[in-house]
């Protein structure tokens, strides 16, 4: 059974940060691509950042230079430091797992963690 387990959500005023970490089991497919997505009320869900299994990363233009992802592979976890926190940056963040030819839709997605910047 696949499951996707997000933690580090939650509230804070802007200008801060949160670490976000998404635990990943029941997959053992090495090539791989994790990312984190957003979606907020009344919005698409849309990619944040991704890290290929080898390490390479892709980040969504708002969030260049204030975001990182990294990944742990022996403990199958991804993580995204979020620094400068801006109120638009509020929104459901979710982890999803895809093998390297997938669509993002077509992989594994977590249950979601709410972050909120106050401004």
């Amino acid at each position: 059974q696949v499951q996707l387990v997000e933690s580090g959500g939650g509230m804070v005023q802007a200008g801060g940060s949160l670490r976000l970490s998404c635990v990943v089991s029941g997959i053992i497919f090495s090539s791989n691509v994790m990312g984190w997505y957003r979606q907020a009320p009344g919005n698409q869900r849309w990619l944040v950042a991704a890290i290929t299994s080898g390490g390479t990363t892709n980040y969504a233009d708002s969030v260049k230079g204030r975001f990182t992802i990294s990944r742990d592979n022996a403990k199958n976890t991804v993580y995204l430091q979020m620094n400068s926190l801006k109120p638009e940056d509020t929104a459901v963040y979710y982890c999803n797992w895809k093998r390297s030819t997938w669509r993002a839709a077509d992989g594994y997605w977590g249950q979601g963690t709410q972050v909120t910047v106050s401004s």
